[in-house]
């Protein structure tokens, strides 16, 4: 990320070797300007838009990423604190605020999403603590009037090894802050880390524990009034008009205004605002979708299908080599619509002001935040200060902005602090949800088994038509073909199409996109070429997979972790499954019993992943368990159904959530690897549902084409 800075102000000075060895690299950082104005407390070092250190030798680092469970709030940190050789004890932790200096390079905005906090900030990060770290020692080295080359650091210290001198990082900052920062640094060598690739505890741990983490919920603002907006349950519907008078008798009750999503009826406190909603007389104009059903999107999918799409890939000739195939399987694979289903439920709160407005939300998406206030506001960008609190999940879902909209609008309107909640039935009936998708694809075998054609036609809603169109190239979203256009298998004949079709149900990114039901669909079939070819599926992968080396790798770490080919006790079936999603590799084997009923039971998964450079194991191996939990969730459980243009499902109760006592033993394997970061937080969910769909064939010889899976379909 290149940031334009008062180079006048900010002069260079060259970087000493007080690492030793290393790479020295050029670069410039964002200036640490009004974010060190509104530091709590007095920090003399602010060499840049992330550190802060003060005279007591605390290290603040200002996290730029959304803590969502995901551990942004430790990692980050740790390549500052790595590149500092800062003791970990020393470092606390700030969300930073909306900026400019805080655009995500691999998003090109301030986000959080695609699995990228870490790798984004692999290198700005390393360098921000590089910068300040060789401030530290050129302080030191004037202060005893030796060269910085003489001095050492450790533990958040300078030393003078000749003489016996030290200084904590603490008693420098005054004269470092005097120091023009560098623009060359040394970064470490992986072979010199202390604190990258070792588990450390998690910095908001305490917080979580303790109670004292603020998530939007617990958002407490003075003179702040409490919001609950009537939305039509028809998709694309509105209100045609409206009658108050009922809401108005529910004590608390204060206003009830249309805005753009519905109605909106503001109280002081949620219980009233609730009431008043279910009293609200609202007639909807249900509009062009009143008869959408789930039967008719299906339909009009398996429609499309028998025509040719848009190419996403080609290589050889498909079409030819499946007319001589010495055998063709076909076969139709079709999943749901999904919800994220995220515990907290949507809320922001707005102070919408003449002059400004603040925000406090939980949001993946800063920049966008700032941007939708603006718009309805009137107001300039930087003028809307926002406040990224916890987030009660995210899995895509608050990269969105309806909510944000509707407490700006609300708050626009009264001239008062109002905060917008979501119910869980609001939360599941106006998603964004997971686009459902009907694939229908053939392939061929030779005379050994070995399969010669691949076709693969996708059949679907477009995420980035909506949200980035100008991400569409040539009738192809990206999303929607990731995980099938990029097969790895060395397949000679290749034809993946897309059809895009928007029926009228609104989707947005679902933990892993594209590659969550991609996945499912090519390791599926490829299991059906196995089997049709007489291979074993775990042989036949390996086998197809020489040029993929690591898919190959996990594949056999996890194959191996789990016994493959070893016998189970009785009742017990083993799947498999490989794919390569955000950069990382990551294999799965299921162990899975299903009964006389046909119900399902994952008993155990072993996970191999190689997601190149780890900076903590223990948040890898919980973002693997916790992409698991998600991906097995919706593989059993997770359908979004519509009839008469409205989500049919609305708690937990009929979208329900994995229960403990389904929850299988997981095993994490991680790949050492030399590779940059990869990503960890969405790469665990898409292999588990074709692994488990593969041990319920071995099971039952019985395929998995459709989700979720269902007993019905499995009875003995």
């Amino acid at each position: 990320m290149t940031q334009t800075i008062d180079q006048g102000r900010r002069t260079f000075i060259k970087a000493s070797a007080a690492v030793g060895g290393g790479l020295l690299i050029g670069f410039y950082l964002p200036a640490a300007s009004r974010l060190a104005e509104a530091a709590e407390s007095p920090a003399p070092l602010r060499p840049n838009a992330w550190i802060r250190v003060g005279e007591d030798g605390k290290i603040t680092v200002i996290v730029d990423k959304s803590e969502m469970g995901q551990g942004v709030m430790t990692a980050l940190p740790m390549l500052v604190a790595e590149e500092m050789d800062a003791a970990w004890n020393q470092v606390r932790v700030e969300t930073a605020p909306a900026a400019k200096a805080y655009i995500n390079p691999l998003l090109g905005m301030q986000a959080t999403g695609g699995s990228s906090s870490v790798r984004g900030s692999w290198e700005p990060l390393r360098k921000a603590g590089a910068a300040a770290r060789e401030m530290l020692v050129a302080a030191a080295a004037q202060t005893w009037g030796v060269k910085a080359d003489a001095c050492r650091v450790a533990n958040g210290e300078v030393s003078h090894p000749a003489s016996g001198r030290r200084l904590g990082y603490g008693e420098l900052t005054a004269r470092a802050a005097t120091l023009p920062v560098p623009n060359e640094v040394f970064l470490k060598d992986p072979q010199e880390f202390k604190l990258i690739g070792k588990p450390v505890p998690r910095l908001d741990t305490p917080q979580k524990v303790n109670g004292s983490a603020v998530f939007g919920l617990d958002v407490k603002v003075p003179g702040m009034l409490t919001a609950t907006v009537v939305r039509c349950p028809v998709f694309g519907g509105k209100a045609a008009s409206f009658d108050p008078k009922q809401a108005k008798r529910i004590r608390g009750v204060r206003h009830v205004l249309q805005i753009a999503s519905g109605v909106a009826v503001v109280a002081d406190g949620f219980w009233a605002a609730q009431q008043g909603a279910k009293a609200l007389q609202v007639r909807w104009d249900e509009g062009a979708h009143a008869g959408l059903s789930s039967a008719g999107i299906r339909d009009k999918f398996a429609t499309l299908a028998q025509r040719p799409g848009a190419v996403a890939r080609s290589a050889g000739d498909a079409a030819r080599a499946l007319q001589g195939a010495a055998r063709k399987i076909e076969a139709v694979y079709e999943v749901p619509y999904l919800a994220h289903a995220t515990m907290e439920p949507m809320n922001c709160t707005a102070h919408v002001r003449k002059n400004g407005c603040e925000v406090w939300v939980p949001t993946q998406a800063q920049g966008r935040v700032q941007q939708t206030v603006a718009q309805v506001t009137g107001l300039p960008a930087e003028s809307v200060t926002v406040h990224t609190t916890f987030l009660g999940g995210g899995f895509g879902r608050r990269f969105e902005q309806d909510f944000v909209a509707e407490a700006a609008q609300i708050s626009k309107a009264l001239g008062v602090p109002v905060k917008a909640v979501w119910t869980r039935e609001d939360d599941m009936q106006h998603d964004f949800y997971r686009p459902a998708t009907y694939n229908a694809l053939s392939a061929g075998l030779d005379e050994k088994g070995l399969p010669v054609a691949w076709s693969h036609r996708i059949v679907g809603p477009s995420i980035m038509s909506r949200v980035f169109p100008n991400m569409v190239k040539n009738g192809i979203d990206p999303t929607s073909v990731e995980g099938a256009a990029n097969l790895p298998y060395a397949i000679p004949n290749l034809q993946v199409e897309y059809t895009m079709h928007d029926p009228g149900v609104p989707v947005g990114f679902w933990r892993s996109v594209g590659s969550s039901q991609n996945a499912f669909i090519t390791e599926c079939f490829l299991d059906e070429l196995a089997a049709a070819g007489g291979k074993d599926p775990f042989h036949l992968r390996r086998e197809l997979l020489h040029a993929a080396p690591r898919h190959k790798a996990v594949l056999e770490l996890a194959a191996a972790k789990a016994g493959w080919g070893k016998p189970l006790p009785k009742g017990l079936y083993r799947g498999i499954a490989v794919h390569e999603s955000f950069t990382s590799f990551v294999a799965q084997v299921a162990e899975v019993s299903v009964s006389g009923e046909g119900e399902v039971k994952v008993h155990r998964v072993v996970c191999a992943v190689d997601c190149g450079m780890v900076v903590n194991p223990d948040t890898v191996r919980a973002q693997m368990e916790s992409a698991i939990v998600y991906g097995l969730t919706a593989a059993l459980k997770g359908e979004i159904t519509v009839m008469g243009g409205r989500v049919q499902q609305s708690n937990f109760n009929d979208y329900p959530m994995l229960r403990m006592d389904e929850m299988p033993r997981v095993e994490v394997y991680i790949r050492p690897g030399a590779d940059t970061p990869g990503g960890v937080g969405e790469p665990g969910t898409p292999p588990i549902a074709p692994a488990v769909a593969n041990a319920i064939f071995a099971a039952t010889g019985k395929r998995i084409r459709r989700l979720p899976i269902r007993a019905e379909d499995l009875k003995a």
